[in-house]
């Protein structure tokens, strides 16, 4: 993990950020969304999981397909570290970092204190059929095979989201998202509607993927700051 702060802040508010996959690394970088936070004395940790390229392609090969679990025990120890130093904690990700997000509120919704999922691939079982998805089969498995079926079935956000204490919940999305379908976003805040988790559902009109306008980036950034600071901030 790479924990960003100021020297005199304490371990009290904290975001724990992941991606854990398609080879990606995590390293440092200027990521404006978070200033204001750490300005404000909270702590920013980006982690490095398996699934990332951080530690060469074996690393990547022991957090894809029927290794996945991994990637969300990794993100799992690290958001206990922090509860064990009595810390609240918002997991952020987007994309696959919102699978991460979404697949481990699931299966440890106690370790959170609030969930930020963007963007995410959330419908484990059908995500081949929107947009590019099928191109994600090597990476994930392929929901057509029996056998890539059942490992994918067992960690699924939207096949395992069960009435349980959940913290708050920001889903968020864009209509124009060519890559990631909305529709991910909107079945499983629909899901833990159905077993009345504290979710809320933002959807830009206005943005794809990773691509808007300064001015979408703004107001979308401040909304999820205004999530953080409401949940972290008791």
């Amino acid at each position: 993990m790479f924990v960003f702060k100021k020297k005199d802040s304490s371990l009290k508010r904290v975001i724990v950020y992941g991606y854990g996959g398609f080879n990606i690394s995590l390293t440092p970088r200027y990521t404006p969304l978070i200033m204001p936070f750490v300005e404000d004395g909270g702590v920013y940790v980006v982690t490095n999981l398996r699934g990332g390229g951080e530690y060469g392609e074996e690393w990547h090969r022991q957090g894809m397909r029927e290794n996945k679990q991994n990637v969300f025990d990794d993100f799992i120890a690290c958001l206990k570290y922090f509860k064990e130093l009595g810390a609240r904690v918002a997991a952020l990700g987007r994309s696959n970092g919102g699978l991460l997000v979404a697949a481990t509120l699931t299966q440890a919704p106690h370790l959170f204190d609030s969930a930020l999922i963007g963007y995410p691939v959330i419908d484990m079982l059908n995500y081949h059929r929107y947009h590019i998805g099928r191109a994600w089969i090597p990476e994930y498995g392929d929901p057509e095979n029996p056998e890539d079926r059942r490992f994918l079935e067992k960690y699924s956000p939207l096949h395992n989201v069960k009435r349980a204490k959940y913290p708050p919940i920001l889903v968020f999305t864009g209509l124009n998202d060519d890559r990631v379908h909305p529709i991910h976003a909107l079945k499983f805040t629909a899901r833990l509607e159905e077993v009345n988790a504290p979710v809320y559902l933002r959807v830009e009109e206005e943005s794809g993927h990773s691509g808007a306008t300064p001015l979408t980036r703004i107001r979308e950034s401040a909304d999820i700051l205004a999530f953080i600071y409401k949940t972290l901030w008791k």
